[in-house]
């Protein structure tokens, strides 16, 4: 039911939310108890997180009041989605590989620079404990009764955005075809599942499909959003260039690649003809999805494309090797994937980089943080920018999850709430129906 899935559901989210704060709250315990591990109270990487947009928690102070409140010192809130633990539960094969993966998180550092794990404080199996219903996948049902997992929800833009392992790999042994999402465009979600996630279990992607609407594609072409629904076949082609550099991307990987138009009312022929036109030269499939006015009968041109697609040579491949260096890996997403020139690393991101390398944690895989509104990290850089390089101003260690975050451009872990938060609309009567919530 969709009022239960994007309430609290099974409340795996809660879950994450209260073995996070745990770790933070034992942190805290560590060091008003004498600190025996020499915490620096400096250099406590482990935030809290909080599952609601709220800038006001960016940025906090904690310990205030005197003695008994435990050690004053600066810290800040993460949206539940951006917590280690969201991609551990993600990545994780079982519950003994859960265990062993939330005693490796990176909490703190000593004062003499020592990365401070959270099996050293003896917790790790009271964090786990919070995840032993947490960590089954979730079966649910589309209207038509097609059977459906939901596992997991890191965001795409500041995590790895993809849904859990396991609930993949139990989809896997009861279906024929499993059809799996990784959020925004092939520049983020598709990156990470095909550099993170599939390199984590093992797993090959048959194809991909890229989801396209010819609004978007007219935005990104410099159309005014208040317009879209026009017909600009100039701009229409110009944001085209969008959708033509996901595609190479996924080609770019060795994957056939379908594109999914999703039909708007105020879609042409023309327009449509066009966008199929110009797909099929670069050798990618294109069907029109009308699943949302049809249900699964709208899908069906789109469906036998795609098994059609599973049948095509595939030559899947990884952008980057663990084994290279971190800037390394870093600037072969940015040419393969964004189409971008290089990458920047700000100072206290080389200072960063320098102690990772110091560590020996550079040999993993990179999670990139970046916008979803452009191949580049400014999100104001609409279609298919050229000449650009991204700007990293961050390195953070999820040594549980195994990667490495780089954080670009002005990419925040915390968002904020618009001018009209969504929840002004939201409401329920007294026979319990709920309006607004979608």
């Amino acid at each position: 039911p969709m009022e239960d899935i994007n309430l609290h559901f099974t409340g795996d989210f809660h879950a994450i939310t209260t073995a996070h704060n745990l770790l933070a709250a034992v942190i805290d315990n560590h060091i008003q108890q004498g600190n025996a591990l020499d915490i620096d109270v400096r250099r406590v990487a482990w935030k809290r997180v909080l599952d609601l947009n709220d800038r006001a928690l960016r940025h906090v102070v904690i310990g205030m009041g005197g003695k008994a409140h435990g050690v004053p010192r600066e810290t800040g809130f993460d949206i539940t989605v951006a917590s280690e633990m969201m991609a551990i539960l993600c990545l994780a094969t079982d519950l003994e590989d859960m265990k062993k993966r939330l005693g490796q998180i990176v909490v703190a550092y000593t004062r003499d620079g020592r990365a401070v794990r959270a099996d050293e404080l003896n917790v790790t199996g009271a964090l786990t404990l919070l995840f032993k219903d947490a960590i089954k996948p979730n079966l649910v049902q589309t209207l038509e009764g097609t059977p459906a997992l939901i596992h997991g929800g890191p965001f795409a833009n500041i995590a790895h955005g993809c849904n859990s392992v396991m609930a993949t790999k139990f989809a896997l042994k009861f279906a024929d075809i499993v059809v799996t999402e990784a959020g925004f465009g092939a520049d983020l979600g598709a990156e990470k599942f095909l550099d993170i996630k599939c390199r984590f279990a093992g797993l090959k992607p048959s194809a991909v499909v890229i989801v396209a609407t010819v609004r978007a594609l007219k935005m990104h072409g410099g159309l005014p959003k208040a317009e879209l629904g026009k017909v600009d076949m100039v701009a229409l082609e110009k944001g085209l260039e969008n959708l033509i550099k996901h595609i190479e991307t996924v080609k770019a990987f060795g994957l056939p690649a379908v594109v999914a138009i999703n039909a708007f009312p105020t879609d042409t022929k023309e327009e449509l003809d066009f966008v199929e036109k110009k797909c099929n030269e670069l050798g990618a499939e294109v069907a029109l999805s009308e699943v949302w006015a049809k249900g699964g009968e709208g899908g069906i041109a789109l469906a036998e494309k795609v098994l059609a697609a599973t049948e095509k040579p595939n030559n899947f491949n990884f952008t980057y090797e663990v084994e290279q260096s971190i800037p390394e890996k870093i600037e072969a997403i940015v040419k393969r994937v964004y189409g971008g020139d290089g990458v920047v690393f700000t100072g206290p991101a080389m200072k960063q980089l320098k102690e990772i390398e110091e560590l020996g944690l550079d040999k993993m895989p990179v999670c990139m943080a970046k916008t979803q509104y452009s191949l580049s990290d400014d999100p104001t850089k609409l279609g298919r920018p050229k000449n650009f390089k991204i700007t990293v101003k961050e390195l953070r260690i999820s040594a549980g999850a195994g990667f490495i975050v780089a954080l670009t451009g002005d990419i925040l872990t915390m968002p904020g709430l618009p001018k009209k938060p969504a929840a002004e609309n939201m409401d329920i009567d007294v026979n319990g129906k709920i309006t607004g919530l979608f």
